[in-house]
């Protein structure tokens, strides 16, 4: 049963680990934590993903309110299997490698079939994005760790920087060597 958790399903129960809460106020921390950057998250797909972990049996509906005008809000908490569920898929996530097919690498793998200044122009423009993901992220540590947030908490917002620190440095390296002449083009 871990494995059918998707990565929006993990990250629900992993809200609800911390309380009861409706599903629009879990997109609504979902949000505010900037964790749609490392998980795809809808308000519809939260709400399907909410359903069917209920239909697992991994969460269940504790309580239905509503405020004013708004419509009806179900209030979910995590089940025992539910927490096991998550225990057991979030070890099999760190142990395990996975290659997730990341599209960047059949791009750089496939670039021989456009021109270099092309390839150079374009990988320039990369560069500058992920120079703005990398200053967005380090603004984001400097936020948390002014909010003494404890570390535990933020630690893959220092991953997600490493990892583009070293598509940094490959892409620079890369671009030097197509500069060069290095690599026949």
């Amino acid at each position: 049963m871990a494995t059918a958790i998707t990565p929006l399903g993990i990250a629900s129960l992993a809200l609800l680990v911390e309380r009861p809460m409706h599903p629009y106020e879990m997109y609504q921390l979902l949000i505010q934590r900037a964790e749609d950057r490392v998980v795809k998250v809808r308000p519809g797909s939260l709400y399907h993903t909410v359903n069917r972990l209920a239909e697992q049996g991994l969460v269940r509906a504790i309580g239905t309110e509503r405020e004013g005008n708004r419509p009806e809000r179900t209030s979910y908490e995590i089940t025992e299997a539910g927490q096991l569920s998550l225990t057991e898929r979030v070890s099999e996530m760190l142990a395990s490698p996975v290659n997730e097919y990341p599209a960047f690498p059949l791009a750089i793998g496939e670039a021989h079939n456009l021109p270099k200044m092309t390839v150079l122009e374009l990988l320039g423009r990369r560069l500058l994005g992920l120079r703005s993901q990398v200053e967005s992220l380090t603004g984001g540590v400097i936020n948390v760790k002014q909010k003494k947030v404890a570390r535990r908490f933020w630690i893959d917002v220092t991953y997600q920087r490493a990892i583009l620190e070293a598509e940094i440095a490959w892409i620079e390296s890369f671009v030097a060597e197509l500069e060069s002449g290095d690599i026949d083009w």
